[in-house]
């Protein structure tokens, strides 16, 4: 995004799913910071009230496909089938392949339709590798104005973002970032 704003655009992959999305919503009420959720249809399809609830609490909305696929994996017609698939849920413009991977054609045909959105800094909250330390660190190591940040609302993550979300959110007051969600 533009870099000469000292802005940044927390998003969250992959939900909603009850055992992390409401630790999450509380946060960001807490904090009072609106973000982007990309989720995945079919967590849209079984957790209704939790989508609901985020958009009740006005955070942006956008579309992870509707099983998680890869677009490596997938022909065109697939792929695209998927994220159609999910949008009747999520009725959302906006787009983001999972582990940001699609085909250039996928790219084309997709952005057509869909503003597709990809990030600048992950924060890797999702490996067992990191710590909720790490995930802090990533954080404050590459936020840059403009940036688009993401974490993940699911089971792998929630461990850490308990610690590291609201120590990033507080982080990035402290710097006097402002947070953004995407015009469409």
């Amino acid at each position: 995004m533009d870099r000469r704003e000292h802005a940044v655009y927390l998003t969250f992959d992959d939900g909603p799913i009850p055992e992390s999305t409401p630790f999450i919503l509380e946060t960001l009420r807490h904090e009072g910071v609106k973000v982007t959720f990309f989720m995945v249809g079919d967590n849209v399809r079984k957790y209704p009230e939790l989508f609901k609830q985020i958009v009740d609490d006005g955070h942006q909305i956008g579309n992870h496909t509707h099983n998680h696929i890869s677009g490596f994996r997938h022909s065109l017609h697939d792929y695209s089938y998927n994220v159609e698939k999910a949008n009747a849920y999520i009725r959302s413009p906006l787009m983001r392949p999972p582990h940001g991977w699609m085909r250039p054609v996928q790219y084309v045909w997709l952005a057509r339709k869909y503003k597709v959105v990809m990030w600048d800094l992950v924060t890797r909250d999702y490996s067992k590798w990191m710590t909720a330390a790490d995930v802090l660190n990533n954080v404050k190591r590459y936020a840059r104005n403009g940036s688009i940040i993401t974490f993940h609302d699911s089971l792998k993550s929630i461990d850490k973002l308990k610690t590291a979300l609201p120590e990033s959110i507080r982080w990035l007051k402290e710097q006097g970032y402002a947070f953004k969600t995407f015009e469409v």
